[in-house]
């Protein structure tokens, strides 16, 4: 039966002497591997239409249980081709790419993933030197996914860190408790340890950013610290995610 769709390629890997198998996120069908035949041979019909990070509209031929679909045509609707030459923002990228395989089951339709990649992915190759977007995505990824970290609650007794901001320092703030995936008040934390020191002006800011839309992130000027700072969170939470889920 040929399918029709949209998709962006994650990654793609050699099979054999000229084949490839390639991993989509579509529109229609989610996270989906595909068999490419002999693409990478000189004449091959697909171009460079497999490489990572290209949006395309492909076809593709296979029963519904069928392990491995055969990909037929892959037209490019955006090669996104500017984010492959700067090797570490596509590195940074690459890890974007990475959470749909990581965390999306095969197969089962993920709109609001797609879309959210696709629109950020067009954000990024208009404005590159944006380092927002990318921990952007992040957020919005695992709010989606229902794993956003909570930093404005006790993620025991459930009172609200940010009810104090007001009055605190800079130097205040709270601490991020990696494997329970949120802040853990001073009472609540006698008994706990393997935590993140997040600065009063990190949780303002990340507070503020679970709320932005895409649209907004490019008139935000925020300051390297503040993106590291949030970024050591999200990417420490990912991890732990990606290793005991």
């Amino acid at each position: 039966m040929l399918k029709r769709t949209e998709g962006i390629v994650l990654k793609n890997f050699p099979f054999g002497e000229a084949d490839l198998i390639v991993t989509y996120l579509t529109r229609d069908s989610g996270v989906l591997k595909v068999f490419a035949k002999s693409p990478r041979k000189i004449k091959s019909r697909f171009g460079s239409s497999l490489e990572p990070l290209t949006y395309s509209a492909i076809s593709f031929i296979g029963k519904e249980d069928a392990n491995l679909p055969k990909l037929t045509q892959s037209d490019i609707l955006r090669p996104f081709h500017t984010l492959r030459e700067n090797y570490l923002r596509f590195v940074d990228i690459s890890d974007m790419l990475q959470l749909n395989i990581k965390f999306l089951p095969e197969r089962e339709r993920h709109t609001e993933f797609f879309n959210l990649l696709l629109s950020t992915l067009f954000k990024i190759e208009s404005d590159s030197s944006n380092m927002l977007y990318t921990l952007y995505y992040r957020i919005k990824f695992l709010e989606i996914a229902g794993y956003l970290p909570s930093l404005n609650i006790c993620g025991r007794c459930g009172k609200r860190i940010d009810g104090n901001l007001k009055n605190s320092t800079p130097e205040n703030g709270g601490n991020f408790y990696i494997a329970h995936g949120a802040i853990i008040c001073e009472k609540c934390s006698t008994d706990l340890n393997d935590f993140i020191r997040v600065s009063t002006a990190a949780l303002k800011f990340y507070m503020s950013l679970v709320k932005w839309q895409l649209s907004n992130i490019s008139r935000i000027n925020a300051p390297d610290y503040l993106l590291s700072e949030i970024g050591n969170v999200i990417n420490s939470h990912i991890k732990w995610l990606t290793e005991h889920r």
